[in-house]
């Protein structure tokens, strides 16, 4: 499935249309360097397709490109760092 994802940084998220609804991953800054990842939704028809997935990738990327640790407040976001070590450097601790 083709996901576009667009990156709001006024509105704290990252969203991808999928018709009536986006799907988004929203954020929380709780200082210049971390990214609270608070929220995940995809809207019931696009469920199951991996676009939550996609929309934490994403948002992971973006926050290692821009040197920045992660809190995974988010419990969908928790499980993609636990199960994806490779994220797990980004971590707040």
């Amino acid at each position: 499935m083709e996901v576009n994802i667009k990156h709001d940084k006024e509105y704290q998220q990252f969203t991808a249309n999928m018709g009536e609804e986006d799907a988004e991953l929203a954020y929380a800054t709780p200082s210049e360097e971390v990214l609270d990842f608070t929220h995940t939704f995809v809207p019931e028809s696009a469920r199951g397709k991996g676009v939550a997935n996609k929309l934490i990738e994403e948002g992971l990327c973006y926050a290692e490109e821009n040197g920045k640790k992660v809190i995974a407040t988010c419990p969908v976001v928790k499980k993609f760092i636990h199960k994806n070590p490779n994220y797990q450097k980004l971590l707040k601790e």
